[in-house]
C-alpha cells in the first residue's frame, strides 16, 4: 500500500494513558466537590476516542451541561499535570521506535486526535516524537469532529494518498466519512468489522512491511 501521508490516532493507539487518567481524575473530581463514581481506566477505555464534550455526557449525566464542561476541564488539567509527571512507559510496543525509523526512512506521520487541546503536544513532547510529527489537529483545537480534521490534514498538507491508523469504530467511522483507508490498531480499546479495513494491525512494528512511500 502506497502512501505520502500516515495520519494516528494517540490513546488505544500510540499509547494507554488510562491508569494515570483515571487516577488524575478522581482527583480533580474530589477537588471540584462532587460525589460521582470512582473513575477506573477500564471505563475510560470505553469513552476514549470520544469528543470531550460527548465524555462528559457519558460519564456525568447526572450534572448539567454547564457543570460537565466545568468539570472536564478542570480533569484535563489535572490529567495533563500527572500525564507530565508519569515515568513509567505506557507507549505500546514497538510504536516510538518505529515513528522515528519510519521518519528516517523518508515516511511522513501527522496526528489527529478528538482530545483536548495541548494533548497532542503534551503526547510528543513526552515521547520524544515532535520533529517526527509534520502537522496535526484536534477536537480542543479546532472545535470541529475528527471526519474534518482528517480532511482538513489532508488538505492543507496535499496529501494524495494518505492513511489512518485508530482503534475504535469512531476512527473507522470518521475515516469512512472523510474518505481515508482505516488501518485498525488491534491492540487498542475498540473492535471494528475487519471487512471495513484497509488492513488490520497486530503490532505497529508491522507498518514498514504494509507500506510504500508514494
Amino acid at each position: 500500500m502506497k502512501t505520502d501521508g500516515i495520519i494516528l490516532d494517540i490513546d488505544g493507539t500510540i499509547w494507554n494513558t488510562t491508569p494515570v487518567v483515571a487516577e488524575a481524575w478522581n482527583s480533580a473530581i474530589a477537588d471540584c466537590g462532587y460525589t460521582l463514581p470512582t473513575v477506573t481506566a477500564k471505563r475510560l477505555q470505553k469513552e476514549f476516542g470520544k469528543p470531550m464534550d460527548k465524555i462528559a455526557e457519558s460519564m456525568w449525566p447526572q450534572l448539567s451541561k454547564e457543570q460537565q464542561d466545568t468539570l472536564i476541564a478542570a480533569c484535563c488539567v489535572r490529567e495533563h499535570q500527572f500525564i507530565e509527571k508519569n515515568t513509567a512507559d505506557i507507549t505500546y510496543p514497538g510504536v516510538i521506535s518505529t515513528i522515528r525509523s519510519m521518519t528516517e526512512a523518508g515516511f511522513t506521520f501527522y496526528i489527529v486526535s478528538n482530545c483536548q487541546a495541548g494533548y497532542i503536544e503534551l503526547t510528543m513532547g513526552k515521547n520524544g516524537i515532535t520533529g517526527c510529527i509534520r502537522d496535526f489537529e484536534s477536537y480542543g483545537a479546532s472545535g470541529k469532529y475528527k471526519a474534518q480534521n482528517i480532511s482538513d490534514i489532508v488538505a492543507r498538507n496535499h496529501i494524495t494518498s494518505p492513511v489512518y491508523i485508530g482503534d475504535t469504530q469512531g476512527d473507522l467511522e470518521a475515516c469512512t466519512e472523510a474518505g481515508v483507508p482505516f488501518l485498525f490498531a488491534s491492540w487498542g480499546f475498540g473492535t471494528v468489522a475487519e471487512k471495513d479495513c484497509a488492513a488490520v494491525l497486530q503490532s505497529f512494528d508491522e507498518l514498514p512491511h504494509l507500506l510504500e512511500r508514494q
